[in-house]
């Protein structure tokens, strides 16, 4: 029996879907609760425009915060919830472990991509992964994923190799677009 494989674009949340806070530390951080999550200018419409192209979108997202007891999986839950109001995805897949956990979804580890690719019967090569950290790109590249770095520091920019590097989701989406139109893809 023949049935067609799907494609993904794997969607990293904080920073691509959603505003990230600077602290005093200077490093960015995810909102600290569903009040503060305000979705991206365009993230809705790019969004959209992947799915009418076929796409299933999948947001895969670190939340380290949950392990090192500064966040709760409940506010991050909420968080996810208010998302899925403003854009329609497939799944939401988070991993809450820190990296001295060294589970096997925590990126720059594959496992979340490849657990998603199983469970939705995902075609991996002729999906992507669109992140703003070279720990989004190298999950995406391990799992054998095209990958796109948008609205990176100059630091993360140097971290990594992504195939595209774009200012903003919406000129991520635009080159998924162009360059890269589902075709039907059978497997036996």
């Amino acid at each position: 029996m023949m049935r067609r494989m799907k494609r993904a674009v794997f969607l990293d949340r904080d920073g691509v879907l959603n505003r990230t806070y600077v602290h005093e530390d200077g490093k960015t951080h995810p909102p600290a609760s569903s009040e503060e999550m305000e979705v991206l200018p365009g993230v809705s419409e790019a969004c959209q425009a992947l799915r009418e192209a076929g796409f299933l979108l999948i947001v895969v997202s670190n939340q380290p915060d949950v392990a090192r007891g500064t966040q709760s999986r409940t506010v991050v839950e909420a968080i996810n919830a208010k998302l899925r109001r403003h854009i329609t995805v497939d799944e939401i897949r988070v991993c809450y472990h820190d990296s001295q956990d060294q589970c096997a979804c925590r990126k720059p580890k594959p496992g979340l991509l490849l657990e998603a690719a199983g469970a939705w019967g995902i075609d991996i090569i002729g999906s992507f992964i669109i992140g703003d950290r070279a720990t989004d790109i190298e999950a995406g590249q391990k799992a054998g994923c095209k990958a796109v770095l948008i609205n990176a520091a100059p630091r993360e920019a140097k971290r990594c190799r992504p195939d595209f590097q774009a200012a903003s989701l919406s000129e991520a989406v635009e080159w998924i677009l162009s360059a890269h139109r589902p075709a039907i893809q059978v497997s036996q």
